[in-house]
C-alpha cells in the first residue's frame, strides 16, 4: 500500500469525535489569532504599553491557561465527564472576545486576556483527555496530530484574515476585534451539537483524583514527561515576541500577522505527519530533534529581524511546534492511567504554566534591558537544558 493510501486509511479510522473537536479548535483559533496576531503591536503602538509589560501580560495569560488546566483535569476525572467542562471553557473564550474590541487601556486587555486564557485552561485538559478516551491506543499519535493540525489551520487563517481586514479597514483594530467574536460563538455551537462523549463508567463511586493513593499511581515515566515539558516551555516563550521582532525589523502593523501565518502554515502542514510518525518511532528521539530545531530557530531570530534569515527562523519555529506539541500530549496519555488522564494533563500543564510565566517575563525583561537578541539566546540555553535531560534518558 502506498504512503498516500496508508495515510488515507489512517484518517478514516480516526473517530468522528476527534474530527469534530479538531474543527472546534480550528474555529476558536481563527477567532483567537485574529486578535492575538495584532495584539502585541496594538498594545505597544495604540496603548503605549512597554515590551516588558507585554511580556508579563502574555506570560501571565498563558500561565493562567496552563495552571487552570490542573483543576479542570481533576474535575473531569472526578465526574467521569469531559464535554461539559470543554463547553464551559470554549464559552468563556467566546465571551472574552468583545472585550478586546472595547479596550482603551491595559486594564481592559488584562481582563480580556485572562478571561480568554481561563477559558482555555478549563477546556484544555478535558478536551485532550476526551481525545484519548475516544481514540484506540495505536492511533493516538495520529489523532492528536490531526487535532493539532486542524487547530493550527485556524491559527494561520486567523492572521490571514487579520491582514485582510486591517488593509480593508485602514488599521482599525477595534473593528477587526469585533469580527473575531463570530467564529468563537460558532465553535461553541459545534461543540454542543457535534461531539458526543462516550459512556464509560470508570468507577462504581467517585473518588478524589488527587488523593495520595491516586497520585502514587502517576509513574516515574509520567513525571519525567512533566519535567521535560516544563523545561521545554521555558525555552518556548510567547509567539508575541516573534511578532514584535518583525515589527522591530520594519514590518508595518497591518502586515505583522504574516509572521504567525508563516509559522502556522508550517505547523499545520507538518503536525499530522509528525503525529503519525510518533506512533512508530522513539518519542524521546523525536522530541530531541524538535529541540534541535528550536535552537536553530532561536539562533536565526537572534541574528536578524528581517529578510530570509528571519523568515527561515519563523519556519523552523513552526516546524519544531509541529514535531513536539502533539507528541507531548500523546506522551502524557501513554504514561498516565486512563482514569487519571485529566489529572495527568492538569499537572503537566500546571508546571508548564509556571514555566511559561517565568519564560515570557524573562523574555520581556531581557528584550527591554539587553535587546531582542538576548531574548532568543536565553531560549537557546533553556532548549539545551531540555535536550540534556533527554540525553540522560535516551530510551523512548
Amino acid at each position: 500500500m502506498s504512503d498516500m493510501n496508508q495515510r488515507t486509511a489512517t484518517l478514516k479510522k480516526i473517530p468522528t469525535g476527534v474530527w469534530a473537536l479538531g474543527f472546534v479548535s480550528l474555529l476558536m483559533d481563527v477567532s483567537s489569532e485574529l486578535i492575538h496576531s495584532l495584539l502585541p503591536v496594538f498594545m505597544v503602538t495604540s496603548l503605549g504599553i512597554s515590551v516588558l509589560v507585554v511580556g508579563l501580560i502574555e506570560g501571565a495569560a498563558e500561565a493562567t491557561a496552563l495552571i487552570v488546566k490542573v483543576f479542570s483535569g481533576v474535575l473531569s476525572d472526578y465526574w467521569g465527564k469531559r464535554k461539559r467542562l470543554a463547553v464551559l471553557g470554549y464559552g468563556l473564550g467566546a465571551l472574552s472576545k468583545p472585550l478586546f474590541a472595547l479596550a482603551t487601556s491595559s486594564g481592559w486587555i488584562i481582563t480580556a486576556r485572562l478571561m480568554d486564557r481561563v477559558g482555555k485552561g478549563i477546556r484544555g485538559a478535558p478536551r485532550d483527555a476526551l481525545v484519548a478516551d475516544i481514540t484506540p491506543p495505536d492511533l493516538r499519535g495520529a489523532a492528536f496530530g490531526l487535532r493539532q493540525s486542524l487547530d493550527t489551520v485556524g491559527a494561520f487563517l486567523g492572521p490571514m484574515l487579520a491582514v485582510a481586514f486591517m488593509l480593508l479597514w485602514h488599521d482599525d483594530f477595534s473593528t477587526v476585534f469585533w469580527v473575531a467574536s463570530v467564529p468563537a460563538f460558532f465553535c461553541v455551537v459545534l461543540l454542543i451539537w457535534g461531539v458526543q462523549e462516550p459512556d464509560k463508567p470508570l468507577a462504581a463511586q467517585r473518588v478524589n483524583p488527587i488523593s495520595r493513593a491516586n497520585l502514587v499511581r502517576l509513574s516515574t515515566a509520567y513525571w519525567w514527561v512533566v519535567a521535560v515539558g516544563a523545561i521545554f516551555t521555558l525555552a518556548r516563550f510567547s509567539e508575541a515576541f516573534l511578532v514584535l521582532r518583525a515589527a522591530q525589523g520594519g514590518l508595518a502593523p497591518a502586515w505583522t500577522p504574516v509572521v504567525l501565518i508563516g509559522m502556522n502554515i508550517v505547523y499545520a502542514a507538518c503536525a499530522y505527519p509528525f503525529g503519525k510518525l510518533a506512533d512508530k518511532v522513539s518519542h524521546t528521539r523525536l522530541l530531541g530533534w524538535g529541540l534541535v530545531l528550536l535552537i536553530g530557530a532561536d539562533m536565526l531570530l537572534a541574528y536578524s529581524n528581517h529578510g530570509i534569515v528571519f523568515w527561515l527562523g519563523v519556519a523552523l519555529w513552526g516546524l519544531h511546534m509541529a514535531m513536539t506539541q502533539g507528541l507531548l500530549a500523546a506522551m502524557v496519555a501513554d504514561t498516565a492511567p486512563a482514569d487519571l488522564r485529566g489529572t495527568g494533563y492538569g499537572f503537566f500543564n500546571l508546571l508548564s504554566g509556571v514555566a511559561m510565566l517565568v519564560a515570557s517575563g524573562l523574555a520581556g525583561w531581557l528584550w527591554q534591558n539587553w535587546g531582542a537578541a538576548a531574548t532568543f539566546m536565553a531560549g537557546i540555553g533553556f532548549a539545551a537544558m531540555a535536550l540534556l535531560l533527554l540525553l540522560l534518558r535516551p530510551q523512548g
